[in-house]
């Protein structure tokens, strides 16, 4: 990781450029956005949603939840934003960014109440079983999470 601390920046809206370095927060639109940390360049959006990421600011420092895995990216980086400083996190297989893109997909439909088509792949049950279908792990990711996990 090029980038080891980001500096916060509570913004109405993001610069048409993104500041290496440079954590930028939208209260107003409710995201996040940064240059990756890898140094690629690329700009990294999250969303701030209760069902995408989240943000803990303590006065001093901030932390974004979940990890950030910029799959869609050439760089594929992933890292955690804990306390403004940038950890790296191990890579995710192509089966562990798909099994995460199809619980975040329940998750989203059993929050906003949106049901798929019966008996599709898709079709939420209930919201616990959305958030049983986080992709497995071994045990160095599993004690890596929670290790890193914000505090609550």
């Amino acid at each position: 990781m090029r980038d080891q601390v980001l500096e916060h920046r509570f913004v109405e809206s993001f610069p048409e450029t993104l500041e290496a370095g440079v954590l930028y927060i939208s209260l107003e639109y409710g995201s996040a956005a940064h240059s990756c940390c890898c140094g690629c360049g690329e700009e990294v959006v999250t969303p701030l949603t209760p069902t995408d990421w989240s943000i803990i600011y303590d006065g001093e420092a901030v932390t974004l939840h979940p990890s950030v895995g910029s799959w869609t990216l050439p760089c594929r980086s992933h890292y955690v934003i804990r306390r403004n400083r940038v950890i790296e996190a191990p890579p995710w297989s192509d089966s562990e960014i798909e099994a995460e893109r199809r619980r975040d997909r329940r998750a989203k439909a059993a929050h906003f109440g949106v049901d798929a088509p019966a008996g599709s792949a898709d079709a939420v049950r209930s919201a616990a079983e959305a958030e049983d279908l986080r992709p497995e792990s071994g045990w160095k990711d599993r004690l890596f999470g929670w290790l890193w996990r914000p505090k609550s």
